[in-house]
């Protein structure tokens, strides 16, 4: 059994696993309850486990335990609450851009990632940053609203 020291929305945390070959997402889920990354497709191909490392979109299904440790992981637990959320879950919510709830997750974090470094991004650059998250129910336009509206480039 091996300890693996992560951090996670800004806390310390320790995963024991008996490999570190383990996919962030099951130590996430199984190890530390955060339950908002989820298995999709377990290829890194829907973007459903999307979680950010050190600030960039990563398919938590892909990244092995060894290789997170140390480094800043946020998960969309860590980014607002229920009673104050993320001004990109906030507008999610206000467009509701959210409908079967498979994507949501990927595009949060696309959508955060996005406009950390981007804060006023085209419809055309949002769609491109977003393009690797596969939504089954085509709730693509209210996605990019939510963009915009976090954006500050639409209004209530």
């Amino acid at each position: 059994m091996a300890r693996f020291q992560l951090i996670v929305n800004g806390a310390d945390r320790a995963v024991e696993a008996w490999d570190g070959d383990m996919p962030l997402l099951y130590a996430l889920r199984n190890e530390l309850g955060l339950h908002a990354a989820k298995f999709g497709c377990g290829l890194g191909q829907c973007g459903a486990c999307t979680v950010l490392v050190d600030g960039r979109p990563v398919r938590s299904c892909m990244l092995k335990l060894s290789d997170a440790a140390g480094r800043r992981i946020t998960t969309a637990e860590g980014l607002g609450s229920p009673g104050q959320p993320h001004p990109v879950q906030a507008a999610f919510i206000a467009e509701q851009a959210a409908q079967c709830g498979y994507c949501t997750n990927g595009m949060v974090m696309g959508a955060v990632a996005l406009l950390a470094g981007n804060p006023r991004p085209t419809r055309e650059q949002a769609q491109a940053a977003l393009a690797g998250n596969l939504c089954r129910c085509g709730s693509h336009d209210r996605v990019l609203k939510a963009v915009e509206r976090a954006a500050g480039q639409r209004s209530a």
